[in-house]
């Protein structure tokens, strides 16, 4: 190498040196350091690294990183604004459903209402056909009524009988068979 290349590459490098420390342009330094390169010899260019390029890669890497943490804090306020939207709807259908199962709950309850109402009805009205029936039963023959009531499906027949006073069976007893008359007993000793 010739003292007049060693010079200029001194020269270049120091004008690099500056462009560095006083922070140019990142474009004015490459224009410097492509011209240093192209007048200096192939090896000298792999021996020195110029400083400008230090600060601009990490200037770089800082906004690539910034830009990265933007996607990411972008992609989250995004997945949180769609976990909002789901929550919200997941209250309305959680909100639907408990003013259908309330209603349901109010239906069940008219329902069991009026079926007890029908039940009290069915029965007071089953008591008084039972009660006509015994009046029936006492105004007709012990013998005729006695054999009316054998007749009858037994559980009829016993709740007729448990209905009468204690004078009107012995009156119809010798008409019923005895089973079913000692059935009669055994429910009334056991207050059934």
């Amino acid at each position: 190498m010739t003292q007049k290349n060693k010079l200029l590459t001194a020269l270049l490098l120091v004008g690099g040196l500056l462009i560095a420390h006083y922070s140019l342009p990142a474009v004015f330094a490459a224009a410097v350091q492509s011209e240093t390169a192209a007048k200096s010899p192939a090896g000298a260019e792999k021996e020195h690294t110029p400083m400008s390029q230090q600060p601009v890669n990490a200037t770089r890497a800082a906004r690539e990183e910034k830009a990265l943490q933007d996607g990411r804090r972008q992609q989250l306020a995004e997945k949180e604004a769609a976990l909002a939207a789901k929550e919200q709807e997941l209250k309305k259908l959680s909100d639907k459903l408990e003013a259908q199962v309330k209603a349901l709950e109010d239906s069940k309850k008219r329902l069991d209402d009026t079926l007890k109402a029908e039940s009290e009805a069915h029965k007071k009205m089953q008591d008084e056909k039972i009660t006509k029936m015994v009046k029936l039963f006492k105004t007709i023959k012990s013998e005729q009524a006695g054999k009316m009531i054998d007749s009858l499906k037994e559980d009829v027949a016993l709740t007729l009988l448990g209905r009468m006073d204690t004078k009107s069976v012995a009156k119809l007893a010798p008409f019923i068979s005895q089973p079913r008359l000692l059935k009669w007993v055994n429910d009334n000793m056991l207050g059934r």
